[in-house]
């Protein structure tokens, strides 16, 4: 009596098939060209980074309506896209919004956002996280983690990620004592 061994499924021989080859084939060759289209047609962030040295200081309009001016060993950065936004990296920052202008730009300081502005104002970013904003006109939000500030025309006030301290009424002198005396 011949020896005769149970066959199970997972002893059975492989079997080349071309169409099980073409099958699988196209079902990768469709994930790799939708992956590579997503690559080459998604828009990437794209910003631009300005940075002055010590002692240098440097002006930049963004738009007709959004001009920035850095102080020494300061810089930002400012995206390209809309909306407008610009954040503040290390330093002192001046910017001179419009208020005609169309694309109001988002400031933000580490996690703090400024919006709805249409102001003159400076930022000083201090190296614990937190900073110091003055506003020469106008008027701006500040977007806390807790709420939302707004600070007047000749005030200013410390902030962190948390809130507002030390808000009290300033002259035009204090705002941004390197940006006036070039």
């Amino acid at each position: 009596m011949p020896n005769s061994e149970p066959t199970s499924p997972s002893s059975k021989p492989f079997i080349f098939s071309w169409r099980r080859f073409m099958l699988h084939f196209s079902i990768v060759s469709t994930g790799i060209l939708l992956g590579l289209l997503s690559w080459y047609i998604s828009k990437p962030q794209s910003f631009r980074l300005y940075e002055t040295q010590v002692g240098q200081h440097l002006a930049i309009d963004v738009t007709n309506d959004v001009a920035i001016a850095l102080d020494s060993d300061s810089s930002i950065s400012v995206t390209e896209n809309k909306p407008l936004q610009i954040e503040l990296l290390k330093g002192n920052v001046y910017c001179n919004i419009s208020k005609d202008a169309s694309d109001k730009p988002t400031v933000q300081v580490g996690n703090v956002f400024f919006e709805d502005v249409d102001a003159s104002f400076s930022i000083r970013k201090h190296k614990n996280g937190g900073g110091t904003v003055s506003v020469a006109t106008g008027q701006i939000g500040i977007h806390l983690a807790s709420s939302v500030y707004l600070i007047n025309a000749l005030e200013q006030a410390d902030f962190d990620g948390y809130k507002i301290s030390n808000h009290q009424l300033i002259s035009s002198q204090d705002i941004a004592p390197w940006h006036t005396a070039e």
